[in-house]
């Protein structure tokens, strides 16, 4: 259903609105009664304990159908609801970061990312590595897992990061505080010895 579609339907008349004299009527089974008094057509729509309501206004004379309208404005508005729900496209809004990135900028990428998924877009963290920063990729996965654990109660991972070439990624989609898995590192990378974080050495 178009926007145009939808405006004339939110504003159709009903039983003493219509203005024309007469009318051609559609019964509440679908049945052609054929040109009547408004008169006469306001009477079948009582007698029915129903409405009558003016769905082609710009024909002559105007069409107008018995049914129950609060109904039929109830299924409206409920169609409209899913039909917009439905066409909302969800897209995948990329937050670009460096290993080496600043604690601002860092928290100016955190705002966009959050803006994104609020409303109901997808994001991804993409890290990229240039020349000797590829020797220490466990830098750039801190500050992914980093952007992940601040946005741990508002968004999701889809799956483990992953290293793709220079380019470290992760995508997070829209999500409940639930219990999720946090982001693996890259299963690409090797592992950084345990004891060689605890000597604290690179």
């Amino acid at each position: 259903m178009t926007s145009t579609n939808k405006e004339f339907k939110s504003r159709l008349k009903a039983n003493r609105e219509i203005r024309a004299s007469k009318v051609r009527v559609i019964s509440q089974t679908g049945e052609q009664v054929g040109i009547i008094s408004i008169q006469e057509a306001l009477a079948r729509a009582e007698e029915a304990g129903l409405d009558l309501v003016e769905i082609v206004p710009g024909s002559n004379p105007p069409v107008c159908k018995i049914m129950n309208y609060g109904k039929f404005r109830y299924d409206q508005t409920k169609r409209e609801k899913e039909n917009k729900k439905s066409q909302h496209q969800i897209k995948i809004k990329e937050i670009k970061l460096k290993p080496n990135i600043d604690e601002n900028d860092l928290n100016t990428k955190l705002r966009h990312a959050k803006e994104f998924l609020s409303k109901g877009n997808k994001v991804k963290i993409t890290c990229t590595f240039r020349g000797r920063e590829m020797m220490h990729p466990e830098l750039g996965e801190a500050i992914v897992q980093k952007m992940c654990d601040d946005l741990d109660e508002i968004a999701i991972p889809e799956a483990p990061m992953k290293m793709f070439g220079r380019i470290l990624n992760v995508v997070l989609a829209p999500g409940s505080k639930k219990k999720k898995e946090a982001p693996k590192r890259p299963a690409s990378q090797e592992d950084v010895n345990p004891s060689e974080k605890a000597d604290g050495s690179n």
